[in-house]
C-alpha cells in the first residue's frame, strides 16, 4: 500500500513483535508513532490510506508507559536542595541519567529548608518536555518545611515551619515561587493548613499529606479540602492503630469525595517498607499505589557520605541514615529497581507493577490524557522492556534517547 503525506510529512514508525501496555493488559499488537504521538492505526490505514515509512522489530519486548517518578531529591552526586548557582545543570545531569532507569518524567524535589533556598533554587527549575536531553520536568515537589516535628523524619527540625494568622501569606514568604511547583507535602493537622490546601488545590498544585501526626478525622477533612496525596505511606507518620488508624486509614475511608480518589506512595526498596506492609497497602487500595524512589543524591553512586538537604546522610548498602543515627533518609533505589521489588513482594502481575510507576502518578497529577498511558494521541514516551522488567531501550516523544549497549531495534 503506498504511503499517503496528505496529512503530514512526518515519518510513522512501526514497532512490532512487541507486548503492548494497553487498557490494563499486555496486548500483541504493534505500536504506531508519528510527530512524537501515538498513532491509531485504523484512522492511518482507513481514512489517510498510508503506512509506515519505518518498521522496528522489538525483539519480543514488553512495551509500557515511560515511568513517572513525582518524588525524587536528586541522584547521582546531585541534591536538589542546594543552592547552586547552576541548579539547571544538576537538574539535567540527573533527567539524563534516570533515562536508564525508565523515568520519562520526574518532579525533583526539595525538602524542608531555610526560604533562602526554595528562594534560589526554584527560579532555576525549568518544567520542559523530556527527549534526548534527559526525562521532563513535570514541577517541583516541595517536602516540608510546614510538617510535624514528631515525624520530621531526615528534615532538619530547626527550618520546620507553622501557619500564623495568614496561612498562604507564611507559605508564599517561604517558597515565594510557585510557577514551577506541582507539589507539596505538609501536616494536615498543623493550625490553618485546610486554608493553604484549599488555595494549592484552587491553584492545580496537588497537595500530600506527609511527616504528620494527623489521625484519621484530621486526614480525611484534609481530603475533603482538596487533598490528594500521601508521601510514603507508612514512613514519618502515626502507625496504623484499630481504634485511629491515621493518615494510613484513608486507604479504605469511607468519607472520601464521590468521584475523588485518595495516591499514596511507596518507597519499594525493601528497606523503607516491609513487604507485608506492601502488600496490605496494595491489597486495600490498589489503584492508589503511586511508586517512588525518594531518591537522594547517592543514588547511582558508591557507598559512603551524602547529602540530603542541609544534612549528611550515610549510605551503607540500600540503607541510608542521616549521620551518626539510624534515622532512614531517602533511598538509593532506581525506579525499575523498585517496579520489580513490588512485583516480587506482592505478586501482582506485570501491568499492576508497571503501571504503579506510570498511569497511577500521571492520573494523581491529572496528565493522564497525555502520559502514563499508551493511548491513541497520548506522548510516545514508552519503554521496551524484557521478561523481567529489566529496561531495554527508553523513547520520549517517539525517538530513542537510551539503550542497552547489547540491545537495538
Amino acid at each position: 500500500m503506498p504511503s499517503n503525506k496528505s496529512v503530514s510529512d512526518a515519518p510513522i514508525f512501526q514497532f512490532t513483535n512487541c507486548r503492548i501496555l494497553r487498557s490494563h493488559q499486555l496486548q500483541r499488537e504493534d505500536l504506531w508513532v508519528r510527530e512524537g504521538k501515538i498513532l491509531n492505526p485504523e484512522k492511518l490505514f482507513f481514512d489517510e490510506k498510508g503506512s509506515a515509512d519505518i518498521q522496528l522489530n522489538c525483539k519480543d519486548s514488553i512495551i509500557a508507559p515511560g515511568f513517572i517518578d513525582v518524588q525524587i531529591n536528586g541522584g547521582f552526586g546531585v541534591d536538589f536542595s542546594l543552592a547552586t548557582d547552576d541548579v539547571q545543570s544538576g537538574i539535567s545531569l540527573v533527567s539524563q541519567k534516570i533515562l536508564s532507569h525508565g523515568v520519562t518524567s520526574f518532579c525533583p524535589t526539595l525538602v524542608t529548608s531555610p526560604p533562602s533556598v526554595y528562594h534560589k533554587v526554584l527560579p532555576q527549575i525549568n518544567v520542559r518536555n523530556g527527549g534526548p536531553h534527559g526525562a521532563g520536568i513535570l514541577g517541583a515537589h516541595l517536602e516540608g518545611p510546614f510538617i510535624s516535628k514528631e515525624k520530621k523524619g531526615a528534615h532538619p527540625e530547626h527550618y520546620l515551619s507553622t501557619f500564623d494568622s495568614g496561612a498562604f501569606q507564611d507559605l508564599l514568604a517561604t517558597y515565594r515561587h510557585l510557577d514551577c511547583v506541582r507539589i507539596v507535602t505538609l501536616a494536615p493537622e498543623m493550625k490553618r493548613s485546610s486554608e493553604v490546601i484549599q488555595e494549592l488545590t484552587r491553584r492545580g498544585i496537588c497537595v500530600s499529606l506527609g511527616h504528620s501526626v494527623a489521625n484519621l478525622s484530621q486526614a480525611e477533612e484534609a481530603v475533603r479540602h482538596g487533598a490528594t496525596f500521601i508521601t510514603h505511606l507508612f514512613n514519618a507518620m502515626l502507625p496504623f492503630h484499630h481504634r485511629d488508624p491515621g493518615i494510613v486509614g484513608l486507604l479504605t475511608s469511607d468519607q472520601i469525595p464521590a468521584r475523588r480518589r485518595v495516591f499514596y506512595g511507596m518507597i519499594s526498596d525493601g528497606i523503607h517498607t516491609n513487604p507485608a506492609a506492601l502488600r496490605i497497602a496494595h491489597r486495600a487500595h490498589p489503584k492508589g499505589l503511586v511508586l517512588v524512589t525518594d531518591a537522594i543524591a547517592g543514588m547511582g553512586l558508591a557507598p559512603g557520605r551524602h547529602t540530603l538537604g542541609q544534612q549528611v546522610v550515610e549510605v551503607d548498602g540500600l540503607n541510608t541514615y542521616i549521620s551518626g543515627t539510624k534515622t532512614l533518609s531517602g533511598s538509593v533505589a532506581t525506579m525499575d529497581s523498585c517496579v520489580r521489588h513490588f512485583l516480587e513482594a506482592t505478586g501482582c502481575t506485570v501491568e499492576t507493577a508497571l503501571e504503579a510507576a506510570s498511569l497511577h502518578p500521571a492520573q494523581l497529577l491529572g496528565i493522564e490524557h497525555r502520559k502514563g498511558m499508551l493511548n491513541y494521541d497520548n506522548d510516545a514516551d514508552f519503554l521496551l522492556l524484557d521478561n523481567s522488567l529489566h529496561v531495554r531501550a527508553t523513547y520520549i516523544a517517539g525517538e530513542q534517547v537510551w539503550s542497552q549497549d547489547t540491545f537495538s531495534i
